[in-house]
């Protein structure tokens, strides 16, 4: 994952910053109490490590061809950490349902980019995208259908606006994982980004659930961040994929 870097000391800068980031993250859940066993302040320590991580990405990359794609999931990254935040109320005015799901979904643009404008450069011309694409916008409508809209008809509040946000959003996401899949079935080493893009769609309808649908199990809310945040993680490292790819 890390040989396409120039210098040893910035494989082992990011080597540190993935093993922080796993310590914060499943630290806080081992070390954790309570019905939410991972503190707030770890969870989004994590997600700023992520950002850390990106944005190294691309100070190490910028002055080669997987430059730009480094700095669209850099900036996308950054969203996703402004969408933690308002979520967790820790921005003014309180938590921020809407303002959350509009920065996860920048960020979402911001990662598609990068994925097309990678496989643009790469030449990756593979039909079976379209059919990856069509699967997961069905997921994604699928997912919305029965956690969002008739989550709000089991609970008796009846869909208001949010909900209809929510769909263009899982739309989103679901495209997302339809264009990282097809580039997993171009070249087999984008696999784990497919694999981060799909973790996400699957955090965010279990967060709907818990938030539209009543969905309750155990540690939910640690549920929604053991898959979110993995999933973070393997859309950032994707860039020593592309470095290594398109540095030949």
């Amino acid at each position: 994952m890390f040989t396409a870097l120039a210098q040893p000391w910035q494989r082992y800068w990011l080597i540190g910053l993935i093993v922080l980031w796993a310590v914060l993250l499943f630290g806080g859940f081992l070390l954790g109490e309570g019905e939410r066993r991972m503190p707030a302040w770890t969870r989004m320590a994590s997600s700023v490590t992520l950002v850390v991580a990106a944005f190294s990405w691309y100070a190490f990359s910028r002055t080669t061809p997987a430059g730009s794609y480094a700095l669209l999931i850099a900036i996308g990254m950054t969203f996703g950490l402004i969408g933690d935040l308002a979520l967790a109320g820790w921005l003014p005015g309180g938590r921020n349902v809407i303002g959350g799901i509009a920065s996860f979904g920048i960020g979402h643009i911001f990662y598609i980019t990068a994925f097309l404008r990678y496989g643009s450069a790469a030449g990756v011309n593979d039909p079976r995208r379209w059919i990856a694409l069509a699967f997961w916008l069905l997921i994604g409508l699928v997912g919305w259908y029965f956690v969002v809209y008739r989550g709000a008809a089991a609970t008796g509040e009846g869909v208001t606006i949010i909900h209809w946000i929510a769909l263009p959003y899982a739309l989103l996401l679901a495209t997302t994982a339809g264009v990282a899949t097809g580039l997993a079935l171009a070249d087999s080493g984008f696999l784990l980004l497919a694999l981060g893009a799909a973790l996400f769609l699957l955090s965010d309808l279990i967060l709907a659930g818990d938030m539209f649908s009543d969905l309750s199990f155990p540690l939910i809310g640690d549920v929604i961040w053991l898959t979110y945040g993995p999933a973070q993680m393997l859309i950032v490292y994707s860039i020593a994929t592309v470095l290594a790819r398109l540095r030949g």
